[in-house]
């Protein structure tokens, strides 16, 4: 039996805990005082709700079956999503061929030429060809520069910014894909009912039962080698020998964690964003047609809206409608990251007044922001040569997370339990173990 340090309390690393746990002695050390990573909830008076706005999707077959051992299938429900698309001063409902067919911006052969598009997405096998071509050039090219400007540019750029133009048609494509449940009424998403928290709180016990543990609130410092494998991991507070370590930190974070030249990877070469997520506890609904998801297209410091209890009873949250208000960035001096929380908050609120008329802020009950600066990679031309494997040059140190080839070219709560589930594999088949 093998003494196994997992760097990171998210869904990746509790997911290669939870596999490892009955073969060898693991330990998970999680930086923050909640584990969940990206998954994270916060306790709002009697109930849970994420920081981050979270749902999945019919094909997650790794998450559903880790939901249905974990005994909690009875938990899941499967709801519709409404969306929509703002701009110029209105929402458009965009659900159904009726609803799209009335979206101004877009003319009768614009709108076939996103039909065609979406179709021949869904029916393209292998998208590692498309990881070289921009986004942007496959889709002019598909369905012509109307299609593009109008319908993609403000997603894209409300996704991610100034490199909007850089991003491959691989991603898009897999963006559609993984988004392909949808009938005549709508997306058809997954949820729990008490929302994630149970998930987590159930992996984490499962892991204790199996003889884990988890450290959370005490960050590594530094990874330490000896004979050319890990041999024991430095917290800010103490010490861990090991024999394997399980990272699934951003590759900038595990950079300083070992000593250059140990690994023979380029960590520098995925970039990440940011993002920045208020949630706001309102006494009355904000988007009163039912929408679920809103794009934004507009000037606003945010590119989307989520307002979670119209997806959701507003009943299981003590008849509090609750919305996301999310925003990116890839610059660590932007002020959505560097200003103050309540000038933040302030910007939100008053981009809300502009947007809905009917909103007054006084209807705000409480709020909260939370911000990353390390959310997810962006997934420019070239991303698939610099995905990290799970098995690296140095013996005993794995690599997981939304680095990983199963979170390409889209990430998800699915694959980053599927990357989890990778490394341990990976573990279980070394030879010398």
């Amino acid at each position: 039996m093998s003494k196994v340090v997992i760097i990171g309390g998210g869904l990746a690393g509790l997911a290669a805990a939870y596999r490892l746990a009955s073969h060898h002695q693991v330990t998970v050390i999680e930086k923050d005082e909640i584990l969940g990573g990206m998954l994270q909830s916060y306790h709002i008076n009697d109930y849970y709700i994420e920081k981050f706005y979270h749902h999945f999707f019919s094909g997650d077959n790794e998450l559903s079956e880790l939901i249905n051992e974990l005994g909690l299938a009875d938990q899941v429900v499967w709801l519709k999503g409404n969306t929509g698309y703002y701009r110029e001063g209105r929402a458009y409902p965009m659900n159904t061929p009726l609803e799209i067919l009335k979206f101004p911006p877009l003319s009768i052969i614009d709108i076939f030429r996103l039909g065609l598009l979406v179709m021949r997405a869904k029916t393209i096998k292998d998208i590692r060809p498309y990881d070289t071509i921009t986004a942007k050039e496959w889709i002019i090219r598909i369905a012509g520069k109307g299609v593009y400007n109008n319908f993609f540019l403000p997603l894209l750029t409300s996704k991610f910014g100034k490199s909007a133009d850089k991003v491959s048609a691989a991603w898009l494509l897999g963006r559609v894909k993984i988004r392909s449940d949808r009938g005549t009424q709508g997306e058809r998403l997954g949820y729990m009912k008490a929302g994630f928290y149970q998930l987590i709180h159930a992996l984490t016990e499962s892991i204790d039962k199996k003889g884990g543990s988890i450290i959370s609130g005490n960050p590594v410092r530094t990874i330490h080698f000896d004979s050319g494998r890990p041999s024991s991991v430095e917290l800010q507070r103490g010490t861990l020998q090991c024999d394997v370590v399980i990272s699934t930190a951003s590759p900038m974070t595990l950079s300083g964690l070992i000593k250059p030249g140990i690994l023979d990877l380029n960590l520098d070469q995925i970039r990440y964003q940011g993002t920045c997520c208020a949630l706001l506890g309102i006494s009355e609904s904000l988007m009163k047609d039912g929408t679920y998801w809103l794009n934004i297209d507009a000037e606003v410091p945010f590119g989307a809206l989520i307002e979670h209890t119209n997806f959701m009873p507003v009943q299981d949250y003590r008849q509090e409608h609750l919305v996301y208000i999310a925003s990116y960035f890839q610059d660590p001096e932007d002020t959505l990251y560097t200003a103050d929380r309540e000038k933040v908050i302030k910007k939100f609120i008053q981009s809300l007044e502009y947007m809905f008329p009917d909103f007054d802020q006084s209807s705000v009950l409480w709020w909260k922001l939370t911000r990353d600066i390390q959310t997810a990679p962006v997934y420019e031309t070239g991303y698939a040569d610099t995905i990290l494997p799970y098995c690296t040059n140095v013996k005993g140190l794995y690599l997981a997370g939304m680095f990983s080839e199963a979170n390409y070219p889209e990430r998800s709560m699915n694959d980053s339990i599927k990357a989890g589930y990778k490394a341990a594999e990976a573990v279980l088949h070394e030879s010398d173990l």
